[in-house]
Parts: structure tokens; C-alpha cells; sequence
């Protein structure tokens, strides 16, 4: 079955397109939401022809109400985005040729589908990315607030999932506000390299028009233009870059979602999630389950995907411009819409998370994770460190064969271990002075996690 549609490049052909294959080719089911981008960039161009006389004043001022008329009725449900048009970019000139005339029809001179979508694109990667960067802010918050009130609820730290040291539960929290400040640092990196224009790049080669690049840059909020004209049309490392860095922040929320799930658990009761973000179960009705950060972390897989999948695309095309490059939009816009649909959730996740202090002082007071302060005291009186480590082993494996903790040790049965033992060392290996003394920069104390939130926020206000 053919269609009739008389297509923009419909000159050189004698037969219509397919049906099927117009489907196959058309871009527009999700190219449509670069609308506003699209409109913004023409608007831009026109102006610049109009400047350099390629265009009348009359031209210009028809092609611009023309323009945001289409805009308006976008954005009000009035024109919708209707079967046959192949892309964003066509559907606006085609719209914009049938409300004002032959006008219309001179806005793509000097300039090719091709330098206009690659401006489109980065338009819309650079708008978004503000809203990212905006949502991560939104989850440090939660976190900073989260990590103040607990400054002092002692847990215990871990390594290799095994108790190993006693720290402010905040100290911890405020380790995945540093990941993401990065992040946020990432995404700003990305823009910056993001934001340079193509338009004028035209399909390939640049135009035999008198055009000034620069004025569409400067009209688009760009800092300069791509020096090359086909790297212009032909780059889109900016759309991989951009996903490397929502893979990373991905990475850190799923990092952060496993350890809510675990917190979470009766294993160890560490949180408790506040109903508007669990769910239950169909059969058991006692349960309380994470889904909103297990979906978080699954989706993180699906973000990983879309960077893989653009990649692989990309390996082994020449330049410059190919239609496989129309795979770049899907990709991209699906994981800047899964990254924002997890921040949007995990903000409020953890900022109505209750945390059960009773019961990370009691995980904290199991598993010898005072050890090491036990051995800094033996160090402390002149045993050299190798040496005290072991004799706190040697400790260790007796409480462990006696039943008992390091706290509940007699004093007569330390010095049995060594004679430098005294009544002090129960001071020493307390949980509240394990955690208070590592006042070391950075450090676990509860003072050094309220100069931590405190820094965090005057960062988050320079952002």
C-alpha cells in the first residue's frame, strides 16, 4: 500500500512512500516532544536570516507569529501531532507554511534537518539536564536533613557487609550527599560541553549563504559553534556523555535503594518507611515491602541499557550524518525520563524516613566493633600497634568462646592479656567515645557530621 502525502523531499522521487515504511521512518511519535526546542531554534534562524537580508522584515515578523501561534496551540491541546509528518521538524514547517503562506516556505534556507535536530537536541539535553541537576539537589536535602537529625544515633560502619567500626548513622548518610554533589558536578561538566551550535552546519558542508553562526548562538543562549561542520551534524558524544553521567548517578541511587531495602528489613530494622512509599502484598498481610527503592534500583539496569544501546549504534557509522542516528532520541529521552522518575520518588522517600536509633545502638553494640579502639588504647600505652592488634585478637576470640562482648570483660581478665590494662579502657572502647574521638577531618564524629551538613549546604547554594 503507498501514501500520497507529498513529502519536503517529495521532488526527486516517482513514487510515493510505502505506507509502512513512512511509519518505520517516522520519527515524530517521539521527536514531538522537542516542539518547544524545535520553534526556539527556528525562531533563532530566522532572525538571523533576516539580518543578513536574506529574509524582509515582513518575512520574519509573519515567520515568528506564525511560530509561536503553533506554540500556543502545541501547548493548549488545540494542534495536536497527527499521522504522516516524519518528524518534529516537518510537522512545525509544514504547520507554519499552511498558516502563512510562501513565508513558511523560506525558513529552511540555509540550513538542513540534519544541523536542526543536532541544535534541537541539545537544546532540549540542556533544559533537561537543569532539571535533573535541580531533582539531585532536591534528594541532598533530604539527606543533609536526614543526616543532621541523626548526627548523633551511633550504628555500626561497615566493610564487606561485616560490622566493623561504630559511627554516626548521618556520617553515613552523608557519604551518598557527597556522591551526588558530584553528580551534579558531572551533569554541569556535561552542559558545558553540550553547549555549542551547530546550526549553520547545514547537512554537512556549511551553506554558500552569508550567514552569521554566531548570532543563532548567541539568540540560543550558546557559549560558541562547532568548528567543524561535520562534526556539527554528526556528533552526538554529547548525548553519550550526558547518559554516562545519569549511569553514574544511577549507580548511586541503587547503592543507596539496596541499602534502604536492607535497613529496611526485620534483619535489621535500621529504618522504617513511611506507608506513602511501600507497598504490600497480595497474600501476606503483614508485609511492608520497599518497592518504590527496589524499583529504583532495577531501573538502573534500564539506564545502563540506554547508554549501551546508543553506543553500539554509534561504533560504526561514518560520517556524517545516518538515519541510524535517529536512535539517539529514544535512548536518551527514556533514561532522562527513568532518572527523574527516581529522584522525583526518592526525595520524599527519604525525607519521611524514620530512623530507629534503639536499634542501630544495638547492632552497634555486637560484633567487636570497638576492637580497634581497644587496640589504639594498648597503643596508646606504649605497645607497639602489630603488637596490641593481636593481643585484642587473641581478646576477641576469648569473649567470642566466653559468650561475651568486649565491654562486659572483667578487668582482672584483661590483665591476663597484659598487665597495662585499667579501669580507662571501658571509657575508651564505649560507643559514644569510639565515635565522638574520630574527629579526624571528614570523620564519623558527631561534630565532624554537623560540619559535613553544614558544608553541604553552603555548596548546594553556590550550584
Amino acid at each position: 500500500m503507498l501514501i500520497n502525502m507529498d513529502k519536503m523531499w517529495a521532488g526527486r522521487f516517482q513514487k510515493a512512500l510505502d505506507k509502512k515504511a513512512d511509519e518505520f521512518n517516522s520519527s515524530l511519535r517521539f521527536d514531538c516532544r522537542m516542539y518547544a526546542q524545535d520553534i526556539q531554534g527556528s525562531k533563532a534562524h530566522a532572525a538571523m536570516l533576516c539580518k543578513q537580508g536574506i529574509l524582509t522584515e515582513v518575512e520574519l515578523q509573519a515567520i515568528h507569529t506564525g511560530l509561536d501561534g503553533i506554540l500556543q496551540d502545541i501547548e493548549k491541546g488545540v494542534l495536536t501531532f497527527t499521522d504522516g509528518a516524519e518528524d518534529i521538524h516537518m510537522f512545525v514547517e509544514a504547520e507554519l507554511t499552511k498558516r502563512i503562506g510562501d513565508a513558511g516556505k523560506k525558513l529552511h534556507t540555509a540550513r538542513s534537518r540534519n544541523d536542526q535536530v543536532a541544535v534541537d537536541i541539545r537544546l532540549y539535553l540542556r533544559d533537561e539536564a537543569e532539571v535533573v541537576i535541580s531533582l539531585i539537589k532536591e534528594a541532598i536535602e533530604a539527606i543533609v536533613m536526614q543526616a543532621e537529625t541523626n548526627a548523633d544515633v551511633i550504628a555500626p560502619g561497615y566493610t564487606h557487609l561485616q560490622r566493623a567500626q561504630p559511627i554516626s548513622f548521618g556520617h553515613h548518610l552523608m557519604a551518598y550527599a557527597e556522591m551526588l554533589v558530584r553528580d551534579i558536578g558531572r551533569l554541569q561538566d556535561c552542559v558545558k560541553r553540550m553547549n555549542v551550535s551547530p546550526l549553520g552546519s547545514c547537512a554537512l558542508a556549511g551553506t554558500t549563504y552569508h550567514t552569521d553562526r554566531a548570532y543563532t548562538a548567541s539568540l540560543l543562549g550558546f557559549d560558541g559553534v562547532t568548528a567543524n561542520s561535520i562534526d556539527g551534524v554528526s556528533d552526538r558524544d554529547f548525548c553519550l556523555e550526558l547518559m554516562s553521567a545519569f549511569s553514574i548517578l544511577m549507580m548511586h541511587l541503587s547503592r543507596l535503594s539496596e541499602e534502604i531495602i536492607l535497613w529496611a528489613s526485620w534483619e535489621f530494622k535500621f529504618i522504617e518507611l513511611d506507608d506513602a512509599y511501600t507497598t504490600g502484598s497480595s497474600i501476606m498481610p503483614q508485609k511492608k515491602n520497599p518497592d518504590m527503592a527496589e524499583l529504583i534500583r532495577g531501573k538502573t539496569g534500564r539506564v545502563y541499557g540506554d547508554l549501551i544501546a546508543l553506543l553500539t549504534t554509534l561504533k560504526g557509522l561514518p560520517l556524517a550524518y545516518n538515519k541510524d542516528m535517529q536512535e539517539d532520541k529514544e535512548a536518551v529521552f527514556d533514561s532522562i525520563d527513568t532518572v527523574k522518575m527516581c529522584l522525583e520518588v526518592l526525595a520524599p522517600m527519604l525525607a519521611t524516613m524514620k530512623v530507629l536509633a534503639k536499634n542501630t545502638y544495638a547492632a552497634a553494640g555486637k560484633g567487636f566493633i570497638n576492637a580497634t579502639d581497644l587496640a589504639d588504647y594498648l597503643a596508646k600505652k606504649g605497645r607497639p600497634f602489630r603488637a596490641a592488634y593481636k593481643t585484642v585478637g587473641q581478646i576477641v576470640a576469648y569473649c567470642i568462646e566466653k559468650g561475651c562482648v568486649l565491654d562486659e570483660l572483667a578487668l582482672e581478665e584483661y590483665k591476663k592479656f597484659d598487665e597495662v590494662f585499667e579501669a580507662d579502657l571501658y571509657t575508651e572502647i564505649s560507643l559514644q567515645t569510639c565515635v565522638e574521638k574520630r574527629t579526624s577531618e571528614g570523620g564519623a564524629s558527631f561534630a565532624s557530621v554537623k560540619k559535613q551538613a553544614a558544608a553541604m549546604k553552603e555548596v548546594l547554594k553556590s550550584l
